[in-house]
């Protein structure tokens, strides 16, 4: 798919030889402001040096309304420059997804990162609604549909353009608990099924996790070019890392501690942050990366100009700054093994944590009523059938909506979808215990095992649902499957009558 597309940012991506630079810029509040004005500076000179293939722009970041990056993107196209713009799932409703995809298609803007996004913070008269209609992999389901102008109501119909989307994801391999790390990998696999062209890296600072990213996409076959991510925070910025203020961002203590000491220099230890960049920069190079992501607040085109010169210049001897490059966490996971003499991994899988996560009574009374009545194979399957089939459209209908709800909301927390996901994973419900509803896999922004909303108080759906699944050793269906968005048609209805009458998205594969 990537050989057929011509820009400059994607012809790079397929060229071996071509180490490929992106630049992350964020919009201003508002359209009119001098922080807007020096953007475009920045990016006047950034469309001069052919050492950059492209700006990515982000939507809404941190959860903070802000300019629609499309416009700030269609001015940077002008220049002559190719632009990334980050397509998040937080704000929309999978209508005006569609509808904002045929705008950009129109606009020639058809290169993007599609990203589940930051929970939204507050706004007008208080905090928005957070909308999470569709997770990243289902909008990568639907622009890879869009792609081939087969998809929605016009099917078939030929109503449908093809699109020419490209779509990039995001992973992150800073993740300090095993079950997070594999639920990262586990949704990369379904990410690169439903059409991911390319990756770039959450932000971390360490030479092993890298490395760790790149084998396990060449071991999995994915086959999809990765850009780390090279960010140059400053004290505030990083400061709000360590403490994960800014979700998905990793700066270990002995990091944080280093950028406090340089922080005391004349220079508030920006050169050494510059320097510390560049060396990251060399080492993506060594280490195989088909580019780097380039960021921070405040940077200038002379600082990209040194970070991009002085790695170059170190590039030649990128395995002796391995072992500066180490700041992970000192009980952190870690997939392989390391090697003693590179400094970086063997191709020897870690040992993995065998403990379970307590008995798991909910979990293995759902599973076992689960195999007795809800797959086509189960042995009551046919007479649970029969008699909901029975039931359609009488008295004892919503009598036993309300017992399914009751009895689900006591054991699971159920929120009565109609549609219900309890079965794909591994009977933890997502309507009520992520929030960012997620049926494919997590968000990038949980942390030490905490959801990225609630820190300290709920635990991300997703380790729970890793813990439950290796401890009867299938972590790797996680890999598998596809689980579609939440049909609203269903919604406040039974979701037993629903899947016996084929009309959830389980029952419709019973067909």
């Amino acid at each position: 798919m990537l050989a057929e597309k011509k820009s400059p940012f994607r012809q790079s991506l397929v060229t071996p030889a071509q180490f490929t630079i992106t630049l992350e810029l964020v919009p201003s509040r508002g359209g009119h402001s001098r922080e807007h004005d020096r953007t475009l500076e920045l990016a006047e000179k950034l469309a001069r040096d052919p050492r950059i293939q492209a700006v990515s722009i982000t939507e809404n970041a941190g959860g903070q309304a802000a300019l629609s990056p499309e416009v700030l993107g269609r001015e940077i196209q002008q220049m002559g420059l190719d632009v990334i713009v980050h397509f998040s799932s937080k704000d929309k409703n999978r209508n005006q997804m569609e509808s904002l995809l045929f705008a950009w298609d129109r606009l020639g803007i058809r290169d993007l990162l599609v990203i589940t996004g930051d929970y939204p913070q507050e706004g007008y008269q208080g905090c928005p609604k957070p909308v999470f209609d569709l997770g990243s992999v289902h909008v990568l389901d639907l622009i890879s549909r869009m792609n081939k102008g087969n998809y929605g109501p016009d099917r078939g119909k030929g109503a449908i353009q093809p699109t020419s989307f490209l779509m990039g994801v995001a992973l992150s391999p800073f993740k300090r608990l095993e079950a997070e790390l594999l639920m990262q990998y586990a949704k990369l696999h379904r990410k690169a099924e439903q059409g991911a062209d390319y990756i770039i890296t959450q932000v971390g600072y360490d030479a092993r996790k890298f490395h760790e990213l790149l084998q396990y996409v060449q071991q999995s076959n994915l086959n999809l070019p990765v850009l780390g991510n090279v960010f140059i925070p400053n004290l505030t910025v990083a400061a709000l890392m360590h403490t994960g203020k800014i979700p998905g961002c990793i700066i270990t203590d002995r990091l944080y501690g280093e950028i406090r000491r340089e922080a005391t220099s004349p220079d508030k230890g920006k050169q050494a942050r510059l320097l510390r960049g560049a060396k990251l920069l060399a080492i993506l190079k060594g280490l195989g990366y088909a580019g780097a992501h380039l960021g921070g607040p405040g940077l200038t085109y002379e600082n990209i100009d040194y970070l991009l010169s002085t790695a170059d210049s170190l590039a030649g001897n990128w395995q002796d700054l391995v072992p500066e490059m180490d700041y992970w966490h000192q009980d952190g996971f870690y997939l392989y093994t390391k090697d003693a003499a590179t400094g970086l991994n063997t191709t020897e899988p870690a040992p993995r944590d065998e403990r379970q996560a307590g008995l798991q009574v909910n979990y293995r009374m759902a599973r076992l009523v689960h195999n007795l009545a809800f797959t086509k194979d189960a042995p009551l399957y046919p007479a649970c059938k029969k008699i909901c089939l029975a039931l359609e459209g009488g008295g004892l209908d919503n009598g036993l909506t309300h017992l399914e709800h009751v009895t689900k909301f006591l054991l699971f927390g159920c929120q009565n979808c109609g549609d219900c996901t309890l079965g794909d994973l591994a009977f933890v419900c997502p309507q009520a215990g992520c929030a960012k509803y997620l049926l494919n896999g997590p968000c990038g922004g949980s942390r030490d095992g905490w959801c990225e909303v609630y820190p300290g108080k709920k635990r991300c759906l997703y380790v729970r649902v890793y813990e439950r699944l290796a401890a009867h050793g299938l972590p790797e269906s996680m890999q598998r499957g596809f689980v579609p968005p939440r049909n609203w048609a269903l919604n406040n209805t039974s979701s037993w009558l629903n899947f016996f009458r084929g009309l959830d998205h389980a029952g419709e594969s019973q067909k």
